[in-house]
């Protein structure tokens, strides 16, 4: 099954790199290019693409705004969106997670770590390497709030259980780690993560990340630096 993937980014030559890089894959094929935020939602409500990899700092709309507006339509909310950045700590990354990018990777990712990272978030897992997403959360937090954060009875229609998953989750272990942790199957593992975002309304698994930091869940003191 080919994997369809849109291109935005405001310079030429890093599309046109991204591009060549993706369709030389025997998995995965660009559909279509954009230039700047506006022509991102007007390729993605067009095309459809499983993946969308959006730069952050475009003319016209960044790739936030882009993002939330793709992912707050009904027709267009199945797309995955995977950031491209320059920095691993952008201050820009945190509104894109919560805007319900999938993750994240910076431009001058090796070539097959951008392409297993395009397979990645295709088959619905966030894109958050546990270090990095530690200190991006540490760094948010530390900072003064620009909006009101999720309050912790957020977490009200969660069982026991279900917070324990979201904990580990939030640590970025993948469902096979918290099995094995927890001592129970992956496909249970899968169900209580299904729950989960269902109940709070998530995204993805970034989305869960974000929650658990908000709500107070997990704290950025209590996890050691990457």
């Amino acid at each position: 099954m080919t994997i369809r993937v849109v291109v935005a980014d405001d310079q030429v030559l890093v599309r046109a790199g991204f591009s060549v890089l993706v369709n030389a894959a025997t998995d995965m094929q660009v559909v279509a290019e954009a230039g700047n935020g506006l022509d991102a939602v007007a390729t993605g409500r067009q095309h459809l693409p499983d993946v969308l990899l959006m730069d952050i700092r475009m003319p016209n709309m960044d790739g936030i705004e882009a993002t939330r507006q793709l992912l707050g339509d009904p027709a267009t909310q199945a797309i995955r969106i995977l950031i491209l950045t320059t920095f691993d700590l952008d201050s820009y990354v945190f509104g894109a997670l919560k805007a319900g990018a999938s993750g994240f990777l910076l431009k001058d990712t090796p070539p097959e770590l951008l392409l297993a990272g395009i397979r990645t978030v295709a088959a619905g897992d966030a894109l958050l390497a546990p270090s990095v997403t530690r200190r991006l959360i540490r760094d948010f937090v530390n900072r003064p709030a620009a909006e009101p954060r999720a309050l912790p009875s957020l977490l009200a229609p969660l069982t026991p259980r279900e917070r324990e998953i979201l904990v580990h989750v939030a640590s970025g272990h993948s469902n096979t780690e918290i099995g094995a942790q927890l001592n129970i199957s992956v496909a249970t593992v899968k169900t209580h993560v299904s729950r989960l975002l269902t109940k709070l309304h998530a995204h993805d698994r970034a989305q869960l990340v974000v929650i658990a930091y908000e709500t107070g869940l997990i704290q950025p003191s209590s996890q050691a630096a990457g």
